[in-house]
């Protein structure tokens, strides 16, 4: 089953469409990264400013040079040895849809592992668009349960994976990291 949920997604993927999916924390919207109509259908779908950056999920740090001008050497072990969903901000983001990437030239990445997104996002070989499973401004959904009608019939698929699943969901730590190695936390 969770090959076919895949498979599934793959196709609306690469067709520019959105998913609604369980991700290593809460659940989210998701689209191609590097391209720019379905971001923007995301944008769209949450009513958020396009100044607001998204988070993108890969799926292993081997790839972030793809993404990422200059990836600082302590990135690879901070993605390593996190023990919790951890998200970096890196500057100097690259071959990404513009619309996806911070004004300021940045790029929010989680490497991602969970049993439906890490073998997704490896057949896709792109990276996709993680972001809440919201309306922008209303709370982020605990679970599956708590996503509105808007959510729900704003999306091309809906991931029928975990969505029985009432585990405490949380978000992703959020650190910034600078070239230089220089890091600051924005979200704990």
């Amino acid at each position: 089953m969770l090959k076919q949920e895949i498979d599934k997604a793959f196709e609306i993927l690469k067709n520019g469409g959105l998913i609604l999916y369980p991700t290593d924390t809460i659940w989210g919207i998701g689209c191609d990264a590097t391209n720019p109509e379905a971001v923007e259908k995301v944008y769209k779908l949450k009513g958020r400013a396009e100044e607001k950056s998204l988070i993108i999920l890969l799926d292993t740090a081997n790839k972030l040079p793809s993404y990422v001008r200059e990836v600082p050497d302590i990135a690879y072990d901070l993605v390593e040895f996190a023990e919790n969903p951890l998200t970096i901000i890196y500057s100097g983001a690259k071959n990404l849809a513009p619309n996806v990437i911070n004004a300021d030239g940045s790029i929010a990445i989680r490497i991602v592992k969970h049993d439906f997104c890490a073998p997704l996002i490896q057949r896709f070989r792109k990276p996709i668009v993680s972001t809440s499973a919201n309306i922008s401004g209303e709370k982020s959904p605990g679970n599956f349960d708590d996503i509105t009608q808007d959510i729900l019939d704003g999306v091309d698929l809906i991931i029928d994976f975990e969505q029985d699943d009432r585990s405490e969901k949380k978000l992703s730590t959020i650190m910034k990291l600078e070239a230089n190695g220089k890091f600051q936390f924005i979200r704990k």
